[in-house]
């Protein structure tokens, strides 16, 4: 039994690992959909989870080790 819960775990840390999408796929895609909506003026830069930003926090990267931050011009 123990070893089934120790499989279980391994296999959802496992999976969750290979989820954590790049930065700049995350930004690529985020950019594709203001651009459509003809936003202008922006930037998207990917800081550490854990430091504080003026910018909205709008995506997360990195398995959440980053966020996706956008500030207007």
């Amino acid at each position: 039994m123990t070893r089934y819960v120790l499989l279980t775990a391994v296999l959802v840390f496992a999976s969750s690992a290979a989820v954590a999408t790049p930065c700049d796929e995350v930004k690529t895609a985020i950019a594709a959909k203001l651009d459509a909506k003809h936003v202008t003026h922006y930037t998207l830069e990917a800081v550490p989870s854990d430091q504080n930003t003026d910018g909205k926090v709008i995506g997360t990267c990195e398995g959440g080790a980053k966020k996706i931050v956008y500030t207007r011009k």
